[in-house]
């Protein structure tokens, strides 16, 4: 109990440095070629920023999707749910979301297909995929899935940060309690095999995400499973200011394998706090391009993604964290990142075009980054939300390119 005391005491000196984020993050310069090759490029990122934790105005939202549109960001994978979530508060989530979108309708695509993704590129909208960072969204009744999945739920995590029902989360094993996966994460996935959602094992701890992986490769072989935001531990391990133990956020190289030998991807996201030993004022082009880079070379180009983690101020997540201290028992380590400056993501808008300029000086192709900004989740979303498989996706998705860029023309010439 003091422990937990003097986690939150230490979140609260905190609270006064984490003042700049997402919204203040730094606008890089880059080539009119990269910030063409953007907009021409179908571009899936990640925005992890709850409604009252990452933001509380419906404004903040149109202006960052606005921001995303102009640069060419053609979708995101948005939180709903982290840490211990009910089903209610799931609900009331999901409305302040649909609400600030019900403002402009116009500009927002709710994506239940992969053809839904490419008509939000044709039509210059912004494509919103559901993401759960929590299975206590259930409220222990498997039934509930069907439901998640007709609200556009698309991928779920089995445990965030502590031991839940599922199993453990990266923080309860970075403490040395990770309990492995339960009878009922066991079920948990036989339904979001059922419904078409994908298994997605950022932010659990290794044990349970092995046996989480063990579980799909016997029952389910075949079946992609995916780290929507994970940072790579062998990236930074040996860093000079590397933290002994390294971020509690991050994964193993042999995890980040496994999910490509599924088939699936591992996506870094480019939070600064998680960047161990590193903490820069602004996670830089370079940076964000040396975790893909990292991730290409361990598991191969058609494995990888991308995802910003973004939130909109750190303010509100030192104060989630001081109200839930249990569930950030890290020692201090996320507010000392914050207090050496760590406070920001980089955000796609402001820093994708010039992670382009970056990746081609190192060799990447055309279509390497096509495959990683959009095209490799775009694959395995057609698999597992459709029962496309990926040779027919593979062998089908040039010409859909082509056809899309044609009506793009057509449409945009008029």
């Amino acid at each position: 109990m003091i422990r937990h005391i003097m986690s939150a005491a230490a979140l609260t000196i905190g609270l006064a440095t984490a003042s700049v984020a997402s919204e203040n993050s730094k606008t890089w310069d880059a080539s009119d070629k990269a910030k063409q090759f953007v907009q021409d490029t179908i571009v899936i990122g990640m925005l992890a920023s709850p409604y009252g934790t990452g933001w509380t105005e419906y404004s903040q939202l149109h202006d960052y999707f606005q921001r995303a549109r102009d640069a060419g960001v053609t979708g995101h994978e948005m939180t709903l749910g982290a840490a211990d979530m009910s089903f209610e508060t799931l609900l009331e989530q999901h409305y302040h979301f649909r609400a600030a979108m019900a403002e402009q309708p116009e500009n927002y695509q709710i994506v239940n297909h992969t053809r839904d993704i490419e008509a939000a590129h044709l039509h210059g909208k912004t494509a919103v995929l559901w993401n759960s960072q929590t299975a206590t969204i259930l409220n222990g009744d498997l039934k509930k899935m069907a439901t998640l999945k007709d609200m556009g739920i698309k991928s779920m995590i089995l445990a965030y940060n502590d031991i839940f029902r599922t199993g453990s989360g990266q923080l309860a094993a970075y403490n040395g309690r990770d309990i492995g996966l339960t009878p009922w994460g066991k079920s948990v996935i036989d339904e979001l095999v059922r419904f078409g959602i994908l298994l997605d094992l950022s932010h659990t701890g290794s044990k349970t995400a092995n046996d989480a992986m063990e579980y799909m490769e016997e029952t389910y072989p075949g079946v992609p499973f995916v780290y929507t935001h994970s940072v790579p531990a062998g990236l930074y391990k040996n860093e000079p200011n590397a933290t002994p133990r390294g971020c509690y956020r991050a994964i193993p190289d042999d995890e980040a394998l496994r999910a490509a030998k599924s088939g699936g991807y591992v996506s870094p996201t480019f939070t600064e706090w998680m960047m161990d030993g590193i903490w820069p004022d602004d996670i830089s082009p370079k940076q964000a391009a040396d975790m893909i880079d990292y991730y290409v070379k361990l598991v191969g180009v058609d494995h990888v993604g991308i995802a910003t983690d973004d939130m909109f101020t750190e303010d509100l997540v030192v104060e989630f964290a001081t109200a839930n201290a249990d569930m950030y028992d890290d020692g201090g380590y996320m507010i000392d990142a914050f207090n050496k400056g760590a406070t920001g993501s980089g955000e796609l808008a402001k820093i994708l075009a010039a992670i382009t300029d970056d990746l081609w000086a190192r060799g990447y192709t055309d279509e390497d980054l096509a495959k990683i900004y959009g095209g490799n989740k775009m694959r395995v979303f057609s698999q597992v939300w459709e029962g496309i498989p990926p040779e027919k996706f593979a062998r089908d998705y040039p010409e859909r390119l082509r056809m899309r860029e044609e009506l793009k023309t057509f449409f945009y010439s008029r």
